[in-house]
């Protein structure tokens, strides 16, 4: 007798339901501080996770839930737009967890996963596994996050360029609640406004402005909402910082800093103590 798994319901009342074994990793064992000027950095303690034998069990539940759900359902932007950036996170959190170790030491960077001549390759690779449809991370966030379908239909968004987390300190902070379509709009919001108060993702020093390499690579999806980079800034950043951004005559890019998005790796989580 063969028993089939019944396919979950795709509606969008069903994300937080549906992502609830996710939820519990992230609330077991990521750590967020904010920062004295309203920023927020966060980690995620992977070896923790990876010794506790709860961790697997809830990867797997959750793995099995997306492999029997059907995006294509998804009719809604809140809906689809917070199951795909929980999706994406997921999946690379997931794979870190399943595949720690390279060469026999635990991996320090998502670029471990490549090599010398593709060190990108993770985001690459048709992997994750979604209504049995083998998505990349890529995928995910190019092609359907930021790609021409939801252009068309008005869901895309470049605040989700502060929600996808690449499990790097340079990305914007994980945060420790999934996305769900009651709140995607205010932690899209706040994610961005909070990523953008950190030194990280932007600062000026004399007259340069320093900016995440994000507004270098995908500076036209921030120039098709906003009209410039500029505008874009404004949207989030508090008043003093407009100001100021007013007076530079430079722009550069801050190398994005591959490290493993662990405590460790962060100045502001070993200040706090919160490295364990």
């Amino acid at each position: 007798m063969v028993l089939s798994l019944s396919p979950w319901p795709a509606c969008a009342e069903t994300v937080e339901q549906l992502f609830s074994p996710y939820g519990e990793i992230l609330e077991n064992h990521l750590v967020e501080i904010q920062t004295p000027e309203g920023g927020l950095v966060s980690a995620f303690r992977y070896r923790q996770a990876h010794d506790d034998e709860q961790t697997m069990n809830l990867i797997d539940r959750q793995q099995r839930r997306l492999t029997r759900f059907n995006p294509d359902k998804l009719d809604n932007k809140s809906g689809a737009v917070s199951f795909w950036i929980n999706a994406y996170n997921f999946f690379m959190l997931a794979w870190i967890l399943e595949n720690p170790l390279k060469d026999g030491a635990w991996v320090s960077s998502v670029k471990d996963y490549g090599s010398w001549f593709n060190p990108y390759r993770i985001f690459k690779q048709e992997t994750f596994d979604i209504g049995g449809h083998k998505y990349s991370l890529d995928e995910i966030e190019k092609e359907i996050l930021l790609g021409e379908t939801f252009r068309e239909k008005g869901w895309k968004d470049a605040r989700v360029h502060f929600a996808v987390n690449c499990a790097s300190v340079g990305c914007p902070p994980l945060r420790s609640r999934i996305y769900t379509p009651d709140n995607l709009d205010a932690m899209l919001t706040e994610n961005t406004r909070m990523a953008l108060n950190t030194p990280r993702h932007i600062h000026i020093e004399g007259d340069t402005l320093y900016l995440t390499s994000l507004f270098d690579w995908y500076e036209s999806d921030f120039v098709e909402e906003a009209g410039s980079v500029h505008e874009y800034l404004k949207r989030y950043l508090p008043e003093h910082q407009r100001e100021a951004i007013e007076a530079v005559t430079s722009i550069r890019h801050i190398e994005y800093d591959w490290s493993l998005n662990e405590p460790a790796n962060f100045p502001e989580l070993r200040q706090a103590g919160s490295i364990q």
